[in-house]
């Protein structure tokens, strides 16, 4: 069974900054990619930023510049570290992975559980 844990997160002032991170476990064969997305009340799940295995990431155009993702490809555990927040990245953030589970053969989505960001005026 493959878990993604995630930690992080919480209240903090505009301007302030937050980390998260995420750890995939489990029976894993191998990982393609992980990424955060979030999700605001009353809007949909948007992506915010992943990274491949190989270390390319991609942001959305709403955190480039403010927000830098990485990861751990031994350990595997994803980071997203949030500088300059602002109230309109209030969110539940959620770690996704895209991954090979042992037996699999096919590569799916894996999500965790989410964790709230509250950025305050």
């Amino acid at each position: 069974q493959v878990q993604l844990l995630e930690s992080g997160g919480g209240l903090v002032q505009a301007g302030g900054s937050l980390s998260l991170d995420c750890a995939a476990s489990g029976a894993i064969t191998s990982i393609n990619s992980m990424g955060w997305y979030r999700q605001a009340p009353g809007k949909q799940r948007e992506k915010v930023a992943s990274i491949t295995r190989g270390g390319s990431a991609s942001y959305a155009d709403s955190v480039k510049g403010r927000f830098t993702i990485s990861k751990d490809n031994t350990l595997n555990v994803v980071y997203l570290q949030m500088n300059d927040l602002k109230p309109e990245d209030t969110a539940v953030y959620y770690c996704n992975a895209v991954l090979l589970a042992w037996r699999a053969t096919s590569w799916d989505d894996y999500w965790g559980q989410g964790t709230q960001v509250t950025v305050s005026l």
